[in-house]
């Protein structure tokens, strides 16, 4: 069984493993009807192509979820105290994305041990998300 990460055991600059998401149409209908979006250009390709995009694509809701998944796969025992996100490319069906995160800082504060992760999400067409999230650690 691999060993918990604490707080004393990660360090600046530690590298997250990968992580690839294959946008099945499947993943970005079920994303959107999880997080209650049933705006078209989710679900309806003609209806999306009628709004100039090429295919049905990715929620904010469900990026924000899968860098979530990315973060806790990393450290299950982390508990998420802040997630800032912004949006780049769009993520259509049949892109493969791909995670990549980076440990940039460590403090205690509040009788917390933070830990800040800057994560990157990009597909074919550059990059879809970029992050910092910011988890407590035992």
């Amino acid at each position: 069984m691999p060993q918990s990460l604490t707080f004393a055991t990660v360090a600046v600059g530690d590298a997250l493993p990968p992580l690839t998401v294959a946008v099945t149409p499947s993943v970005i209908v079920a994303g959107a009807l999880a997080s209650g979006d049933f705006e078209v250009v989710h679900h309806d390709q003609q209806a999306a192509q009628q709004r100039g995009t090429p295919d049905i694509f990715m929620n904010i809701l469900t990026t924000n979820g899968y860098v979530q998944r990315y973060v806790n796969d990393w450290a299950p025992e982390a508990l998420i105290r802040a997630i800032d996100i912004r949006l780049g490319v769009p993520n259509f069906a049949g892109e493969v994305l791909k995670f990549t995160g980076v440990v940039q800082r460590k403090e205690e504060r509040g009788g917390e041990r933070l830990v800040e992760i800057a994560v990157r999400g990009a597909n074919r067409l550059g990059e879809h998300v970029a992050a910092t999230v910011r988890v407590a650690l035992p």
